[in-house]
């Protein structure tokens, strides 16, 4: 058990914070916007309540520690996802290789364009944005390097 839990705890969270370095990255240099992750945590406790599709997340009442429930939820689902990549591919993380990696990253795309973003009113992959291709290609790039830090993680843990 040990050896199952430990490393997808520090595969996913190694993997969540290199993604958060990238967005901050991106904001230093290029302007873009950070996540806001309250308006995420406020859709993460209206989930309990049975909400799960919001006209406009920012709209919805205000909840406690939604900035903190955000987080929390951030970091937990990037476990959740190197957890299933250890499941997916028993052995991986004595023996990493790139490619398992980035199809777990890529495959957080999907769930941030038909759970996420729909359940934030923000529409399927984000066509009710303003600049939704644009959304859509870092959504790409922000997962790959997700995948990049749980395939660099497990190999830091071979050390």
């Amino acid at each position: 058990m040990r050896d199952f839990f430990i490393p997808a705890l520090i595969i996913g969270t190694v993997g969540t914070a290199l993604l958060d370095l990238w967005n901050i990255l991106l904001n230093r240099v290029m302007g873009f916007p950070l996540p806001n992750w309250a308006m995420v945590g406020r859709w993460f406790l209206h989930l309990p309540k049975g909400k799960f599709a919001h006209d406009g997340i920012a709209d919805s009442p205000e909840l406690p520690n939604e900035l903190r429930a955000g987080w929390i939820g951030h970091y937990l689902i990037g476990i959740l996802f190197a957890a299933a990549l250890l499941l997916i591919w028993p052995g991986w993380a004595k023996a990493p290789t790139l490619l398992p990696a980035l199809i777990v990253g890529w495959v957080t795309v999907g769930c941030g364009w038909f759970i996420l973003s729909p359940g934030l009113g923000n529409g399927i992959a984000g066509s009710e944005r303003p600049n939704a291709l644009r959304g859509r290609i870092l959504n790409i790039v922000g997962h790959t390097v997700f995948g990049l830090g749980m395939w660099g993680a497990a190999r830091l843990l071979l050390m």
